[in-house]
């Protein structure tokens, strides 16, 4: 049997694997066992934001391996403690707690929110409309996608959806039992769309008026996917809990959620904890990632090369208006909405060597790393153009 047989034998069939078995990668490129090169811009799902290989994190890892791998949270560790006040600086959040997953984070600040609810007599939580928050019975309940939830009721009691971006449904559900409500600023798996400003007006507006917790969702915009530290500072205002996750542990397994000072003291001893949250080596792997992010501003790149790609596929909207019907996106979180479904377009790119996601069904979904540069967007789009070609 070959590695695609075997997978095929000794896996749960939960993935769709892409037909490549890959040997190598290195910077914005993944390497097969055929010696084929296929430029990146996909990061692992927005993870790899220094791209594959960077040396600063391989050699902060190797001394870390040497040191320890594992402790019980029972102990304090220093990569915990550094990694902490490093987000928590960039972050301006008061407290932090450190999970394994963007999905582990979610279901942490929708606990932390119902804790901090029972002494107002709040328990009520709401989600977004094509919203995408992890796959566990928490963040299941929060979401509105049968592809994700069909089969896995009951969920949650107390949990509802609002939808995006409708001020109507915002208005008409939030009330003084409003507990908290969740919010990707960006929907990532919902195809790339921003929330509008006058949205996150009345919802804080509404805030005011019920005291209700906003927690944000950056588990793939934040850590300078868009340019700035998180999403929603575009909008000039601050969630109470942020859950982070992805890019922030380098390419090794880690989130966290962050609190402001409304929360810093819901959590006491024993009443909430994780095994492998906060592990030394993907605290230091993140260290490592922060610190070369904002020593070459890479930042300043996510934004300049951000705004070319954006632009250069603008440019394919115009001369294919058949095929693609909008191009958004902040930084390199960029979103090719097409006039018909991508699954088989992604193929077609697979074979140009170029690994793309599609996500809600026609949306070409671009969130490489981060240290992308212009003549890879060159490379790029010069694929979109064929591939555009071949299927008009």
């Amino acid at each position: 049997m070959d590695i695609f047989e075997k997978e095929k034998k000794y896996f749960f069939n939960t993935y769709k694997r892409l037909p490549i078995e890959i040997y190598n990668a290195k910077d914005c490129y993944i390497y097969d066992t055929n010696g084929k090169k296929y430029l990146d811009l996909f990061s692992g799902i927005a993870v790899n934001s220094l791209g594959y290989g960077n040396e600063k994190i391989i050699a902060a890892v190797e001394k870390q391996l040497k040191l320890f791998t594992h402790l019980s949270n029972s102990y304090v560790q220093f990569p915990q403690v550094q990694l902490a006040e490093m987000i928590l600086s960039l972050s301006g959040f008061n407290k932090i707690f450190f999970t394994n997953s963007g999905t582990e984070s979610m279901e942490s600040a929708m606990k932390l929110a119902r804790k901090w609810g029972k002494s107002f007599n709040k328990n009520k939580i709401f989600g977004m409309t094509n919203g995408f928050s992890g796959r566990t019975f928490g963040a299941l309940s929060i979401m509105d996608k049968e592809k994700y939830k069909n089969g896995y009721e009951p969920f949650l009691p107390e949990t509802d959806v609002i939808e995006f971006n409708s001020i109507l449904s915002l208005t008409n559900k939030i009330n003084s039992k409003t507990c908290a409500v969740v919010l990707e600023f960006i929907q990532g798996e919902g195809g790339v769309r921003s929330v509008t400003s006058d949205f996150i007006e009345t919802l804080f507006d509404l805030k005011k008026k019920y005291n209700f917790l906003i927690i944000a969702d950056e588990i793939q915009t934040g850590i300078y996917r868009t340019g700035k530290f998180f999403a929603f500072e575009y909008y000039n205002i601050k969630p109470n809990i942020v859950c982070i996750a992805k890019a922030i542990g380098g390419g090794f397994p880690l989130g966290a959620i962050l609190g402001d000072e409304s929360v810093a003291n819901i959590f006491t001893t024993g009443i909430h904890g994780t095994t492998f949250g906060g592990n030394a080596i993907s605290c230091v792997a993140g260290i490592s990632m922060l610190e070369e992010i904002n020593e070459r501003k890479i930042f300043s790149n996510v934004i300049e090369t951000g705004n070319y790609f954006i632009e250069q596929l603008k440019q394919l909207q115009n001369k294919f208006p058949k095929i693609v019907k909008e191009v958004r996106g902040i930084g390199l979180i960029i979103g090719v909405e097409l006039n018909c479904e991508c699954e088989d377009i992604v193929n077609k790119f697979l074979e140009n060597q170029i690994l793309i996601n599609c996500t809600n069904k026609n949306v070409l979904r671009i969130v490489p790393p981060l240290i992308l540069s212009k003549n890879q967007v060159d490379d790029a789009i010069k694929i979109f153009e064929k591939v555009f070609i071949e299927i008009i």
